[in-house]
């Protein structure tokens, strides 16, 4: 067969797409969709939950750093479950023990009873994204891997948008547990509809039968993975640039806006609601543009974090005692950019690994920018706390970060993209010599 023919035909192994595979793929993401508005909940009740527990910023911190750092912890194991066990299954698991812990948040009573239902919901969240790359590429064709990648975070930012918009206002209408409680429904409403709807691959595109061989298997996947260039310079895109929007919008965007930049609650929340519209923007032009220029990977999660960092020095550094309000308008407007910058990692570890190991691939990419998430979220509470409430040192660690993931992003790039290339030409080669 050659190269010209088999261009034009559905190579093996190669999933047809079609209104079957958003179907089901769409009961994969609103599982995620429901995890993201249970996840950052407790970005729009940080205030309020200091004040139900009676706690400091770092006890505050500490809900937020408990939940992501479960989530990171699983991210590994997830992907091994989700290799091992398929996507329905692994979803049904999260689904199951988000809805626990966010009905357990409601009703805690005291301040370690919020910390393990906090964990609960990481542990349940940690389940939800890996499972929903990998029915990516089990019901799309790798082509469109990246654009269903951004879609994906899209409507996971849309949950955050939800979260925002309508669990802040139930929370200050009907209180902490109508609120927490009832949200905890929505769980029950993607559960049943998994059940129902969600398949792992379509017929015909089983994967193959892998030897499950206990810890050697468990070795091995995790070692084959994290030996590709491209996995490790995913997870360093991931940790670079993910994390100065995920620490604003999971705990201290409202504090900072609040209580250093002097807003009310209100218009915080709208600044918060930008991020958010931005980050839904910037996803789909990010989406586009790598399904069309791969190339431009690279430039474009080193110019979000650029730009990030320039944004935030000039508000932290502005000579008053408030930055004024088109500031803070474009640094959250370039916040946005982040969550879809991150997704790019995921773009450098799908091609360096074969589909029996995607979501391994992707557990490892994913723990960067919550590793990254959780180590800021420490430092700026126990930094408020020493400094007294000073916000401009305590942002600064968001610098120190940036610096160690781009210091790695430099270093892995050009063996990443070599072997990336030697990849390439063997799976060209290894067309043309498909059988008819």
């Amino acid at each position: 067969m050659s190269s010209a023919t088999s261009a034009g035909k559905t190579l093996p192994g190669d999933p047809p797409g079609g209104r079957r595979a958003i179907a089901v793929w769409s009961v994969g993401v609103a599982v995620y969709f429901v995890a993201v508005i249970f996840r950052t909940s407790l970005g729009v009740a940080g205030l309020d939950a200091a004040d139900r527990f009676h706690v400091n910023a770092s006890a505050l911190s500490t809900f937020s750093i408990l939940q992501l750092l479960v989530y990171a912890g699983m991210q590994i194991p997830v992907g091994l479950l989700v290799d091992r066990l398929g996507t329905k299954k692994v979803l049904g698991i999260g689904v199951v023990l988000f809805t626990a812990g966010q009905l357990g948040f409601a009703f805690s009573p005291s301040y370690g009873m919020a910390l393990a239902s906090r964990a609960l919901l990481g542990c349940g969240d940690a389940m939800t994204f890996i499972s929903v790359l990998r029915l990516g590429t089990r019901w799309f064709p790798a082509r469109r891997g990246p654009m269903v990648a951004q879609l994906a975070g899209l409507v996971g930012m849309a949950g955050n948008l939800v979260s925002t918009l309508v669990l802040a206002r139930l929370l200050h209408g009907i209180g902490w547990t109508a609120a927490f409680a009832g949200s905890a429904l929505a769980g029950v409403a993607v559960f049943v509809l998994l059940l129902l709807f969600l398949k792992d691959h379509p017929e015909g595109h089983e994967p193959e039968p892998l030897p499950h061989q206990g810890a050697a298997y468990v070795r091995r996947q995790i070692a084959t993975s994290w030996r590709e260039p491209g996995t490790r310079l995913g997870l360093w895109v991931h940790f670079t640039t993910q994390f100065p929007a995920m620490v604003f919008l999971l705990l201290w965007g409202m504090p900072f806006l609040v209580e250093a930049q002097g807003l009310s609650r209100a218009t915080a929340g709208g600044l918060l609601t930008l991020v958010v519209v931005s980050n839904m923007t910037v996803g789909l032009v990010y989406g586009q543009i790598i399904a069309r220029h791969h190339a431009a990977r690279l430039p474009l999660a080193l110019g979000t974090v650029g730009a990030t960092a320039f944004l935030w020095a000039a508000t932290l550094a502005y000579p008053a005692d408030h930055a004024p309000m088109w500031l803070l308008v474009v640094l959250c407007t370039v916040l946005g950019a982040c969550g879809p910058a991150s997704m790019i990692g995921f773009d450098f570890a799908r091609p360096a690994n074969p589909p029996e190991r995607q979501g391994t691939a992707s557990g490892i990419t994913n723990m960067g920018g919550f590793v990254a998430s959780m180590t800021t979220l420490f430092a700026v509470g126990v930094l408020l706390d020493a400094t007294g409430d000073d916000y401009t040192v305590a942002f600064s660690s968001v610098f120190v970060l940036q610096a160690v993931g781009v210091s790695q992003i430099l270093r892995l790039r050009k063996r990443a993209a070599r072997r990336e290339r030697e990849r390439l030409v063997t799976s060209r080669v290894e067309t043309v010599h498909v059988p008819v």
